[in-house]
């Protein structure tokens, strides 16, 4: 079992402490041992978390910094929102993170979700529908961008004259799709994800794996090439025998990485990353 580090709450308190304590909390993951450091992609800090009000730093200028003082670490947003920016836009700020980071990125993209930020600076927020619409067509866009083909590309929400993209991904970032809709978002795991993250509870995923198993025998795409992983935010010191119980049944159900981190609210989240590594990681090893 692998485990990444997922950072949602930039803290409340004065702006010059933010840059430091993620850069701090980011270089603490790599140290401990995580496989990749992430970020939600949003422009208020969620209301499931904190208050709209609460500080919250826009992600890919975030990760560009942390590319800069991490040297191991995989770096992916958690997922990107579709509706932010133009597929082409984004395809190039992707490539470019990857380049800078020496080709230690991830894709992470979803359907987007969060309307009040939208309507609150003024993003366009069409229907669910719409959103999956175009979620496939920037993943089109995407692929198409790091390929050799360098022609347009034409769909019903967005068209493009040319897709250079220069210079290409050192490698082809691998593509993650987050969340576990049925009927939608795990078709497109099946046709185009290299790793599904599942934010589903350990009751619910045996039936979601089932589905996605499912469209994969739709698309003709081997389900064993869809890497596997999960959230799981809790508090793994409070029963670590436990939490380590719990992740071998994650594990039992073909899920390799688990998402966690410093619960919101932490004062201390490069400390809260330093424990886990020091009392957690060990017993995860052996």
């Amino acid at each position: 079992m692998r485990f990444g580090i997922h950072y949602i709450d930039f803290l409340p308190g004065d702006a010059e402490r933010l840059g430091p304590t993620l850069a701090a909390t980011a270089r603490a993951a790599e140290d401990a041992g995580a496989e990749m450091f992430s970020l939600a992609d949003h422009f208020f800090q969620m209301e499931g978390v904190g208050r709209a009000e609460d500080p919250f730093l826009e992600g890919y200028t975030s990760m560009g910094y942390l590319a800069a003082l991490t040297e191991r670490i995989t770096l992916t947003m958690l997922v990107t929102g579709v509706t932010y920016r133009y597929p082409g836009v984004l395809a190039k700020t992707m490539t470019t993170l990857d380049v800078l980071a020496g080709g230690r990125t991830m894709f992470g993209i979803g359907a987007a979700w969060y309307d009040r930020e939208h309507h609150a600076l003024g993003i366009p927020y069409p229907p669910l529908r719409e959103r999956f619409e175009m979620l496939e067509e920037t993943l089109q866009i995407c692929l198409q961008m790091w390929s050799a083909d360098d022609g347009p590309y034409e769909g019903s929400h967005y068209r493009l004259a040319e897709t250079i993209c220069r210079p290409q991904p050192l490698r082809r970032p691998p593509i993650l799709i987050g969340g576990s809709g049925e009927r939608k978002t795990l078709r497109l795991v099946a046709q185009y994800a290299d790793v599904w993250n599942s934010t589903s509870s350990l009751d619910e995923l045996p039936h979601k794996i089932d589905v996605l198993r499912r469209h994969c025998d739709a698309v003709g795409r081997d389900f064993s090439e869809i890497r596997l992983t999960a959230a799981y935010y809790v508090d793994p010191f409070a029963d670590i025998d436990q939490y380590l119980r719990t992740l071998d049944r994650y594990a039992a159900l073909g899920i390799d990485l688990i998402n966690t981190g410093p619960l919101p609210g932490n004062p201390d989240p490069a400390g809260w990353v330093t424990r886990f590594g020091d009392r957690v990681l060990p017993r995860l090893a052996a």
